[in-house]
């Protein structure tokens, strides 16, 4: 494990100890939805963002920040940290273990480490230089995208057709009808699930960097892909299109190419 590797680690634990304290409790939550719809924001969000910001400072005091409560610090410099707290407030909120924190670790605007957390079940998804591995419940274990030769036979995955504009809901409908099975609300789990070779595509919109960039490494390293739905490097579109086997990409994208922005 590299040093910047067993570091994201460590935030991981630094923001499942000021978060795990907010989960099936009374936790303070606000709406920023701002007339959009319920959009939560609790106190777990920020407390778990500023305990990782505070680690950062201590140990890399040159590196950059960017998050989803406290906004940027230095997105420019060589070395950025990209950071969602809790990933699925709305399941954090239901007391649903389906929320993750999201910390990714961007060289030269690239993810090149990446974690996808969910400590209630005490499970850490790494991803970068030294491969993807599970760490979970004191074991550590590599894992490895499935193989999926055709649509017809993937289990896929979004968080909520109802994130999808009138053609971006058609493609999804397309790709879905198509599959053998989708499940829905697993917000980024869904993504460890991929990269673990339970899933084998998940298709969302809207996302932004902080929501995307730790699924990057992750998938990748564990032998999957990450595109947009031009089938391109993920951007500033939100659309992210995630596979475990590169067989299957082609053939969302048939259809999803119709929608992308």
């Amino acid at each position: 494990m590299t040093e910047f590797e067993s570091f994201a680690v460590e935030l991981a634990a630094v923001a499942a100890e000021a978060a795990l304290p907010w989960f099936r409790v009374d936790c303070e939550t606000e709406d920023k939805g701002g007339g959009r719809g319920f959009d939560p924001v609790t106190r777990a969000d920020r407390d778990a963002e500023a305990a990782i910001r505070r680690r950062i400072a201590e140990r890399y005091p040159h590196h950059g920040v960017v998050g989803e409560e406290y906004g940027e610090d230095r997105p420019e410099a060589e070395h950025v940290w990209v950071l969602d707290p809790v990933d699925g407030t709305r399941a954090f909120v239901a007391g649903l273990p389906l929320w993750t924190t999201l910390i990714a670790l961007r060289e030269a605007g690239r993810p090149r480490v990446g974690v996808i957390a969910q400590p209630y079940l005490d499970e850490i998804f790494l991803g970068g230089p030294s491969g993807a591995v599970l760490i979970a419940r004191g074991r550590t274990a590599p894992i490895r995208t499935r193989a999926c030769e055709s649509l017809n036979h993937a289990v896929i995955a979004t968080t909520d057709p109802d994130i999808f504009t009138g053609s971006e809901l058609g493609a999804w409908t397309q790709v879905r009808a198509a599959a053998r099975l989708a499940r829905l609300g697993c917000d980024a789990y869904a993504y460890a699930m991929l990269a673990a070779g339970r899933i084998d595509l998940v298709a969302e919109t809207s996302l932004k960097p902080w929501d995307w960039s730790a699924l990057v490494p992750v998938i990748e390293a564990a032998g999957g892909e990450v595109s947009n739905w031009r089938g391109e490097t993920p951007d500033d579109t939100g659309q992210i299109l995630a596979v475990g086997d590169a067989a299957i990409r082609d053939q969302a994208l048939v259809t999803l190419r119709r929608a992308a922005l």
